[in-house]
């Protein structure tokens, strides 16, 4: 191309439609559900690896993301909490795997085992606190700020974060639903 030439002219964009994973899902009563569901699977991955990562930055030992999230728990209020109170706060179905998770932050002496009555409960540690505390320095330091130059309202982000937790019970609720089918 020499300089005299004219660049190509602009092509238009064509209507993609909804931004999902699968067309044959967004196909539906509700197409919008559909790129929520795609939103969401990207935010969990996305959220995963940055827990796990965040984690290393802080100087933690190597740890899964249920790990992270429960390190974290088990620290929220300072207060010793149950296996079932676990899983019933994070939506675990599976509390062998909360369990092992578990296990293995005891072995890495961040949270530590007692007991409430007949049943066994876990709660942090110095060591797991002090984690904790560096965890959210990374975070703040990493995280926040790049979310507050995104320039949204705050509240906003909390409408978000409260219509996903009342789709997840309609998820729940459909998950039962089918299982019963």
């Amino acid at each position: 191309m020499t300089d005299q030439q004219d660049p190509l002219p602009p092509r238009p964009i064509p209507d993609v439609g909804p931004v999902v994973s699968s067309a044959h899902l967004a196909d539906s009563a509700l197409p919008a559900l559909s790129e929520v569901e795609f939103a969401v699977t990207m935010m969990n991955n996305a959220y995963h690896r940055w827990m796990v990562r965040c984690m290393t930055a802080a100087g933690g030992p190597a740890m899964s993301p249920l790990e992270v999230l429960i390190l974290h728990l088990v620290h929220h209020r300072g207060r010793a909490k149950t296996l079932a109170e676990v899983c019933l706060i994070l939506n675990i179905e599976d509390t062998h795997l909360a369990n092992y998770a578990i296990r293995k932050l005891t072995q890495a002496k961040l949270v530590k085992a007692g007991r409430k009555g007949k049943e066994k409960t876990v709660q942090i540690t110095e060591a797991g606190a002090a984690l904790c505390a560096r965890y959210k320095e990374v975070r703040e330091a990493l995280l926040v700020r790049a979310a507050r130059q995104l320039g949204r309202d705050p509240e906003d982000i909390s409408h978000v974060a409260a219509l996903l937790r009342a789709l997840s019970g309609s998820y729940d609720q459909a998950a039962r639903a089918a299982a019963a089918l």
